[in-house]
């Protein structure tokens, strides 16, 4: 009779092992990041200029609100809008009438003109520089996490790109248990919105609905607080009145 109730029990971790196999779903890998077709420069980004040969001409520049840059013997270059490479051939053929067989290289020290804004139920809603391959959870991470009323499966990232504007859906629930199939890759002028809950919308309706009473509490509070200082400068020791 007990070796039954073994095999009977066997069978039964046996069948619980199947049926959890079977409910387990492989998960999904995070999207590819988009080719980069080459960086284009902006204001304010910080370059790296260098001139060879000798006597060579390094210098660091900053792209200016009008887009240029200085650069020794040949003045303003435009900078804005154009990759390191042609920024490069620009002052290549510029520099070749002061510098035979001129050979120029323009490095991105700093791209503080690739930026992505993140507002909503986050720690520090804002604007931060791209400087590296960054996902959805990471740009999230740069602004201290959600929030406790962050609605995580309803996250969206806007990207406009000349007169199209994308919307992708992010599901920040199903990423931290594994499934990557939303952690997009940012790019430069994204908008990251990450919603309230139908809960949390609730309360903040009722907040609005309350909050033409705020200035009186808070005009009632301030006039005590001065009639207060007014008593006290009136009588500064109440003992000595008595």
């Amino acid at each position: 009779m007990s070796a039954a109730k073994g095999r009977a029990a066997r069978c039964l971790i046996a069948a619980s092992l199947l049926a959890s196999l079977a409910c387990s779903r492989p998960m999904t890998p995070p999207p590819q990041a988009p080719p980069i077709e080459g960086y284009v420069v902006g204001a304010p980004d910080n370059l790296r200029i260098l001139v060879l040969p000798d006597p060579e001409i390094e210098r660091e520049v900053r792209v200016r609100p009008d887009g240029m840059i200085s650069i020794d013997l040949i003045g303003d270059v435009q900078a804005a809008g154009q990759t390191p490479t042609q920024i490069a051939e620009v002052i290549r053929e510029r520099i070749s009438r002061f510098k035979r067989d001129a050979a120029v290289s323009v490095t991105v020290l700093d791209s503080p003109s690739q930026f992505v804004t993140i507002f909503g139920e986050v720690a520090s809603p804002g604007t931060f520089s791209l400087t590296a391959e960054t996902r959805v959870t990471e740009a999230i991470g740069q602004v201290g996490g959600t929030r406790s009323f962050a609605s995580l499966n309803r996250i969206r990232v806007i990207r406009t790109d000349g007169a199209t504007t994308q919307v992708l859906r992010v599901r920040l629930k199903d990423i931290q248990k594994g499934d990557m199939a939303t952690n997009y890759v940012v790019e430069e002028g994204d908008l990251i919105v990450v919603p309230p809950t139908a809960f949390a919308r609730a309360g903040y309706a009722m907040q609005m609905l309350l909050f033409p009473l705020q200035p009186l509490i808070s005009g009632a509070t301030s006039a005590g607080a001065i009639a207060g200082g007014v008593n006290t400068i009136r009588n500064p020791n109440p003992q000595q009145a008595n």
